[in-house]
């Protein structure tokens, strides 16, 4: 069978492959069956396709399953020891004067909380507070939900638990004082048009409209016990990206020194029983929270395992037609960031698996550069895209439509994707 036929099968199988995700079909079952068909159609011997698709990317990815356990359990000690709900009940004071401005601050607490918590469980702990606190202030379901994923999605460039997810597809890129200055600049641009995302709507926030909505989502009597914490405990969110920029510390050391400072700022070791069950109870919710996770990132090693291995007959078509010119790439990925929506061909942790295996196969651009490429419009999925996970969750805790959603959070995320591919360009082109 020729190369030429070969690709195009390949490609056949990948349109296939995308039409499934949009229409709600298992991302897990359909990257193992990729991987499958990407091993036959390429003829990749069986013996090689055990070794390099289906044994070595899941072992190599080991190191990044840890960092995303560690990462979870932080997300949750932060939950559970009050920390969390602290930072964002003192938002709530200026709320009834100000709603505007109190708006924007619990989404400043949002972003602040997940640089470096992560995982669908901290998302759901910290939204259960902060949603209702927006809809009290008067926003409107549609509009609270938008800027409450979106300021989720900003610190994501540099939440060091995703950052090591991305890494599996690229793996010589660094986590760098210079990547974090990028990082820092793309986190602000995000923020910045969340901001200017809830002023620009600021006349559509009501505060009449509050108890109806409150009770629509079934928070208007529910009281959350608001434990009281030490201010000095308001800065643990950002230790660990501290310690990385600081000292150079990996992300698993610094995640468990603010996990354990945390603990104990708190009193939760006051008693020596009472410590140690808090401890197992976060380790045991931290897990839960991302079993699912970890095996539908395993069957997407396998796929991508799979996709390395037949990159090189992707290799001649994309070198044809792929702009070589750092800049035009970054531009067209800005423009094209909607295609990341849907599990679509530049998110990452859908079909663009496929993309970033290609593009690294083909060898014509380093690491460095193809991670925060393609990290832009993977964040915009993250932020606003009805398949992530907590999104999927916020839409059926608010009574908010997919429709609704969209309508608010996707231009706002395709003019932020455009800017920071700019600053892809400037930063590591």
């Amino acid at each position: 069978m020729s190369s030429t036929i070969i690709a195009i099968l390949l490609l056949v199988t990948f349109a296939l492959f995308i039409a499934y995700i949009l229409k709600g079909g298992n991302l897990m079952i359909g990257f193992f069956v990729m991987a499958i068909l990407w091993c036959i159609i390429g003829l990749v011997p069986f013996n090689e396709a055990i070794q390099k698709v289906f044994a070595e990317p899941a072992l190599n990815y080991g190191p990044t399953i840890i960092y995303i356990v560690f990462g979870s359990w932080f997300g949750r000690v932060l939950v559970d020891s009050g920390i969390a709900p602290a930072i964002s009940e003192a938002t709530k004071s200026i709320g009834k004067k100000k709603p505007l401005l109190a708006a924007i601050l619990v989404i400043l607490v949002t972003a602040f909380i997940f640089v470096s918590a992560y995982g669908v469980g901290s998302v759901i702990a910290i939204g259960v507070i902060l949603l209702p606190i927006l809809l009290s202030v008067g926003l409107p379901r549609d509009l609270a939900l938008a800027a409450f994923s979106m300021a989720i999605g900003a610190p994501m460039y540099i939440n060091v638990v995703l950052y090591n997810q991305m890494k599996a597809f690229f793996p010589k890129a660094l986590y760098n004082n210079k990547y974090l200055t990028f990082g820092i600049c793309a986190a602000v641009v995000q923020l910045i048009a969340v901001i200017l995302f809830l002023i620009v709507n600021h006349k559509k926030i009501d505060p009449s409209q509050a108890d109806k909505n409150l009770e629509l989502i079934g928070a208007e009597n529910t009281e959350i016990k608001i434990s009281k914490v030490p201010k000095i405990a308001y800065i643990i969110p950002i230790i660990p990206v501290a310690m990385n920029m600081l000292f150079k510390w990996d992300a698993v050391p610094a995640l468990t020194l603010a996990s354990l400072i945390a603990v104990f700022i708190t009193g939760q070791f006051k008693n020596y029983k009472k410590g140690i069950d808090f401890l197992n109870d976060t380790i045991k919710h931290a897990i839960s929270d991302i079993a699912g996770l970890i095996m539908f990132l395993m069957a997407l090693e396998f796929f991508t395992g799979a996709a390395t291995i037949n990159a090189e007959k992707f290799r001649p078509v994309l070198a044809a037609l792929l702009p070589h010119q750092h800049l035009v790439l970054c531009i067209a990925l800005g423009v094209l960031a909607p295609l990341a929506l849907f599990r679509g061909p530049l998110h990452v942790w859908g079909a663009g698996a496929a993309t970033a295996a290609v593009l690294v196969g083909t060898g014509l651009f380093n690491d460095a550069f193809l991670l925060p490429l393609l990290y832009v419009p993977t964040l915009m999925a993250v932020s606003v895209d009805i398949t992530q996970s907590w999104n999927v969750w916020g839409l059926d805790y608010m009574k908010v439509d997919s429709k609704g959603f969209l309508k608010y959070g996707v231009p706002v995320m395709w003019i932020v994707s455009i800017i920071n591919e700019v600053l892809v360009f400037y930063f590591f082109g």
